[in-house]
């Protein structure tokens, strides 16, 4: 007879990895991007992927396919429940640490604009331009401030002058893309939360059965 209780564990513990992978998979394309070139497409993401916990990110991914290992037992064994135990205590370890990470992104999205003045003022003349052509405007303030930086789109001083700062629709940007982030982050936590829950009802399942494997072994039942 199928047990329902450990198919559905092994699905959640499925999504657990999917999750890992997917924790791996974009912080090496994260990476990637960073150390790519910057063009007028990519800039504004490699600017805020430079803040983000990137090795962190990997670090919890090598934890959540440790925790994944330490599951394989635990379904091989039927009747096992120490390896499930460390499985349990480990999946506690990952949703921490993923909490952890999409705690720091969401805590950077409360102070968007005072982090974007610092990063622009890190910046060449040249990923400013990047910046000034992809939002269509002049200077993080204004056009001068900082000092006026000409190109395609600020050509002149009295061309920029008429146009915004980059602090609008930068910090808008901003927000949506480490919105998305942390929303991630949180949702893998949420995954996390019920391989936690589905853990603790297949030990419940393996101690219920254990003890009416005991009961029938004392009165001689076993062999029935």
């Amino acid at each position: 007879m199928v047990n329902k209780i450990l198919l559905t564990f092994v699905a959640a513990d499925v999504f657990f990895l999917v999750g890992g992978v997917l924790l791996l998979v974009g912080s090496l394309v994260m990476s990637a991007k960073i150390n790519g070139t910057k063009t007028l497409e990519n800039a504004p993401q490699v600017l805020l992927l430079n803040v983000f916990p990137m090795r962190a990110a990997i670090v919890n991914s090598v934890f959540v396919f440790i925790t994944f290992v330490l599951s394989l037992p635990g379904i091989i064994f039927s009747d096992n429940r120490l390896w499930l135990k460390a499985h349990g205590y480990m999946v506690v370890v990952c949703a921490i640490f993923t909490l952890v990470v999409g705690l720091r992104v969401w805590f950077d999205t409360l102070k968007t604009r005072a982090n974007l003045s610092s990063l622009w003022g890190q910046q060449t003349p040249q990923v400013q331009s990047l910046l000034q052509q992809r939002f269509d405007c002049c200077g993080y303030l204004n056009s001068t401030f900082p000092p006026f930086q000409p190109d395609s789109v600020c050509t002149t001083p009295l061309v920029a002058a008429q146009k915004q700062g980059c602090v609008g629709p930068f910090s808008s940007f901003a927000n949506v893309f480490l919105d998305f982030i942390f929303t991630a982050d949180f949702g893998i936590v949420a995954i996390d939360a019920i391989l936690l829950l589905c853990t603790a009802v297949v030990l419940k399942d393996r101690k219920e059965r254990e003890r009416y494997r005991l009961i029938d072994a004392k009165n001689g039942f076993l062999g029935i």
